[in-house]
């Protein structure tokens, strides 16, 4: 190794681009994902759209993202996280700059690319865990976990910000076109860049390889079919299940639901909306990876890892359920936009509790586990926002929907400090 490259190895770990990119990789997906959520409003007025077929379009993504999660997990840890996640962006990118002419020939036509979409986006977290769970130490772990999860708040601002300026610049059209060639662009850099293996890569310092052997979770990719009875059998594995899917009901409501109750819930002009709904998304962000960090630093410290996960779960799904309850019965418009932007804080700490158990748990399968447990985490993407619209409906009350969604919370809480390990559970 040359000088410059010794001392550049002692700055930059090869793994840091490894995280990098995969956060890079999260960051364009919930820009491709958010998107549409914008463009949909100059594309129903074009098509004539109503609410009912708005909300299908919008929804068709979700059938898709829920049926490849487990076959993506299973083919990450079969076949490398690098060629994966590579055909996942590939596929969801093609599927969003063929948005618009899909449009034009129909609806149905454009139901079907949603779907495909949601098939290529299906496969990035479990194969982003895949890949962690042979390259990260596990003193690392939670905070590559929560460096790369920050792509989704960031993503979503990004998309919040800049789709509207591209429609009103260009036309909705290349809101699609513009935001599908940075994925294809993304695959180049991935792929020169990145390796399944640490072992593999040309450039990875004989230092730097020796720590990972010593401390990642695992090595190798797995031949053998995953052992799914297994895991559906074990608690610690429905401990993660009910934590993803109770932590993606606040995910999902919020993402949905939260410019609508900042404008009809909190009577702030739709001029603002945008800019304060940013708000919880840019908390998150700042706030997760501190949480990574501290959970870490925990471990490194020499707690438990069983408690260090649990710890965190309490300060995510605590802080985060007072907070929703509290939020329905402020009068202020911004100390509800404080309350939530603290529970955004509190929930944070999730990435340090549920979102990185899969690989103490099953390092070898981590991918796979993912699939299963993101599986539920999708569900809420389609009951949790269809429920929080007929509580609305029913009552109009923005109150009971939060309490309903913190009631969610608990259960999760309690479910996970019951059930939930940090221990090695399969081989």
């Amino acid at each position: 190794m040359s000088d410059s490259a010794a001392t550049r190895s002692r700055f930059w770990q090869t793994r840091y681009t490894v995280v990098a990119m995969s956060f890079a990789a999260v960051f364009v997906c919930y820009i491709d994902r958010v998107n549409i959520s914008v463009a949909i409003l100059p594309m129903a007025e074009e098509f004539g759209w109503d609410a009912s077929t708005q909300g299908a379009i919008l929804s068709s993504f979700f059938f898709g993202y829920l049926l490849m999660q487990l076959g993506g997990g299973w083919l990450a840890d079969r076949f490398g996280g690098k060629l994966i996640l590579a055909l996942g962006v590939l596929i969801w990118s093609i599927f969003t700059i063929i948005t618009p002419p899909a449009a034009l020939f129909g609806l149905s036509i454009l139901i079907v690319a949603r779907i495909g979409m949601g098939l290529g986006e299906a496969v990035t977290f479990p194969s982003i865990y895949s890949i962690y769970s042979r390259w990260i130490p596990a003193e690392q772990r939670a905070k590559a976990v929560a460096f790369t999860n920050s792509g989704i708040p960031i993503g979503t601002v990004f998309a919040l910000v800049v789709t509207p300026i591209i429609v009103l610049q260009l036309g909705w059209e290349w809101a699609f076109y513009l935001f599908g060639m940075v994925g294809i662009l993304w695959i180049f850099a991935w792929q020169k860049w990145v390796t399944t293996l640490p072992e593999q890569h040309p450039t990875i310092s004989a230092g730097e390889l020796e720590h990972i052997r010593n401390n990642a979770a695992t090595s190798g990719t797995i031949k053998e079919t995953p052992p799914f009875g297994m895991f559906l059998r074990n608690k610690a594995v429905w401990a993660i299940i009910v934590a993803h899917f109770c932590n993606n009901w606040t995910l999902y409501v919020i993402l949905s639901w939260l410019p609508k109750y900042v404008n009809e819930g909190l009577g702030i002009a739709f001029a603002a909306v945008g800019i304060v709904s940013m708000l919880p998304h840019i908390t998150s962000f700042l706030c997760l990876n501190i949480a990574g960090n501290i959970a870490d630093r925990l471990i490194i410290s020499g707690m438990d890892v069983t408690h260090v996960r649990k710890l965190m779960q309490t300060v995510a799904f605590g802080g985060l359920a007072i907070c929703l309850f509290a939020i329905g019965h402020v009068d202020s418009a911004w100390a509800a936009i404080g309350i939530l932007c603290l529970g955004k804080l509190f929930g944070a700490a999730g990435t340090g509790g549920f979102a990185v158990n899969h690989m103490d748990i099953g390092p070898r399968h981590a991918g796979t586990l993912m699939g299963i447990t993101n599986t539920a985490g999708t569900i809420p993407g389609i009951v949790g926002v269809y429920v929080s619209g007929l509580i609305l409906e029913l009552t109009g009350s923005w109150a009971l929907v939060f309490e309903v969604t913190a009631g969610v919370t608990i259960f999760g809480l309690i479910f996970y400090l019951l059930f939930a390990s940090g221990d090695k559970q399969f081989d």
